[in-house]
């Protein structure tokens, strides 16, 4: 598996909470559930992603760019979980922040997979895209281990 396949699988998890937590119900235990999963899948994940990926990536003048560019998209979606965590979650505020939250992290979601991989994947190797990947796979375990 290279790092474009592993950061994917994340990737997958995440469309499937958002979808989860936006189909939950206001009252039921399970929204907060979802939104503690989805908030522990997200930080392992760019944390991972910005280590293992986006900082080699800064050595190449073609990749810089969008490097800082997901990673500060990273820190918007963090300060969103920020709010979230904040309002009560059966209010329409919750529900309102919540949709944004999925929205943003869509939209992160394509723009990396449609754009970013296809340049990051001209500047590293194969040897590096393997390399990272298992780096990457190590890092999010560990964080996700820490956030249990």
């Amino acid at each position: 598996m290279n790092i474009f396949e592993a950061l994917r699988v994340s990737h997958e998890t995440q469309r499937a909470l958002s979808a989860r937590l936006l189909a939950s119900q206001a009252d039921s235990p399970e929204r907060q559930d979802i939104f503690e999963e989805l908030k522990s899948e997200l930080l392992a994940h760019e944390t991972a992603e910005e280590r293992c990926l986006y900082v080699p990536l800064f050595d190449h003048d073609v990749t810089v760019e969008a490097s800082r560019h997901a990673i500060a998209e990273h820190h918007e979606m963090d300060e969103m979980v920020e709010d979230l965590e904040e309002l009560v979650g059966d209010s329409a505020q919750w529900m309102e922040s919540a949709r944004k939250l999925c929205e943003k992290i869509a939209h992160h979601l394509s723009e990396e997979e449609t754009k970013f991989f296809q340049q990051a994947g001209k500047v590293l190797t194969e040897a590096q895209k393997l390399s990272l990947a298992k780096e990457y796979e190590a890092e999010f375990l560990t964080l996700r281990v820490k956030e249990a």
